[in-house]
């Protein structure tokens, strides 16, 4: 069964490409259901190889979001040595969490409310239920997480920069 979230195929072309060249990850398009070179979960995740974000058109966005998300959010050590698994601490994974909702709405054909619903149907995990509450009342960690690290500005706005 195949959840309906939205897919890089539901983007225009060049969108999630023009989103992420400011911060040096390289997208990879596989073909067909080929599998995902380093994709953690399989099926149609994505997956990151070093610099590059691996994916495929029905990839879905979120996927592709949150992996990029931990690309700029982990140390210069660890991009060197990527393979797969992004690990990170507790605070990081929420940071790439609040990041790629930022970047959702930042896609015209995305949004934050997509996003947010995505995210649900997928099955991320909030205190609060939902990714929408928890962004919205529950993510100060998160933004400062970001912040300290110029990720997003004071005013919350992405400044194209990797930790």
């Amino acid at each position: 069964m195949q959840i309906d979230v939205a897919r890089l195929h539901d983007l225009p072309d060049a969108a999630l490409a023009g989103l992420l060249q400011k911060y040096a990850l390289r997208i990879v398009t596989v073909s067909g259901s080929a599998p995902i070179p380093g994709s953690y979960w399989g099926e149609s995740e994505a997956g990151l190889i070093g610099d590059a974000l691996y994916v495929r058109t029905d990839t879905p966005v979120h996927s592709a979001l949150h992996e990029a998300a931990h690309f700029v959010c982990m140390n210069q050590l660890r991009r060197d040595e990527l393979q797969t698994d992004a690990g990170g601490d507790h605070a990081e994974e929420n940071a790439v969490c609040y990041l790629q909702i930022l970047w959702g709405g930042e896609l015209a054909d995305v949004g934050r409310s997509r996003m947010f619903r995505d995210m649900d149907a997928w099955g991320y995990t909030f205190r609060l239920g939902s990714a929408q509450r928890w962004f919205e009342e529950d993510a100060d960690d998160a933004r400062d997480w970001l912040q300290r690290h110029g990720v997003i500005d004071a005013q919350g706005r992405t400044t194209g920069q990797r930790r």
